[in-house]
């Protein structure tokens, strides 16, 4: 079995030279897959996903990029190489249009970004109706969409997203859902932090409980969603 597009293997680390937060954590995604990351407040669940992006002092571990090791690259160095991570808060320019953001995302690349600019507004249409609205005028959902159609325009070739639900009304969650399973249809591999656990496993092909920065539970979407444990422990029975 060939190995997962993104994986970090084993992390242990903390920031700076603070205690450790993961201790022997694994995380990983393939291609055309959406992984989630859930459990209990102060997991351990964003602080997993920077250490993927390069935002944690990794005492032991490794994290490897379709093969390769990146655990020394900065996380500026991990996006040049096709990491696209959407932060959970400061995730847009508030002042700036949507179009203005979506260009701003595409300031690694030297081509024509255009295309991509009309792929996300294939995405999310509503972005393109208010383009030349300032983004912080937008609703909380609407500002997501940004977010993320931020991160696709530097055409990445993993996206990570810490908690896109965060904040918004159920109809809003379930619409952000629809959209990560679109772009996922793409192939683009994502990895994804959610406090709504329930919802977040249905849409997964692949689920980790952490628990005080460990892996407590892995399995499919499914099978940890019909895991009594889980149910009990991280889901409300």
């Amino acid at each position: 079995m060939s190995d997962p597009y993104l994986i970090g293997s084993a992390m242990t680390g903390g920031y700076g030279k603070g205690p450790d937060i993961l201790h022997d954590c694994t995380i990983s995604v393939n291609k055309g897959e959406i992984a989630v990351i859930v459990g209990p407040n102060g997991a351990g669940k964003s602080t997993g996903m920077k250490a993927l992006f390069g935002m944690l002092n990794l005492r032991l571990g490794a994290v490897r990029l379709d093969g390769e090791d990146i655990t020394a690259l900065s996380p500026q160095d991990r996006v040049i190489k096709g990491m696209g991570f959407v932060p959970q808060t400061h995730n847009i320019f508030t002042s700036m249009t949507v179009e203005e953001n979506l260009e701003m995302g595409g300031f690694i690349r030297t081509d024509d970004i255009s295309e991509t600019i009309e792929q996300v507004y294939h995405l999310f249409p509503i972005l393109k109706d208010k383009r030349n609205q300032p983004a912080g005028e937008l609703s909380g959902g609407q500002r997501q969409q940004v977010a993320v159609g931020r991160a696709l325009m530097t055409k990445p070739k993993v996206l990570m997203l810490d908690e896109p639900t965060a904040g918004v009304s159920p109809i809003v969650m379930d619409e952000l859902f629809d959209r990560i399973i679109e772009v996922s249809r793409t192939g683009l591999p994502i990895l994804m932090v959610e406090q709504n656990a329930k919802q977040a496993l249905e849409i997964a092909d692949k689920g980790y409980v952490l628990v005080q920065g460990r892996n407590a539970f892995t399995g499919t979407g499914q099978d940890l969603l019909a895991d009594p444990e889980v149910r009990k422990s991280f889901l409300g029975g």
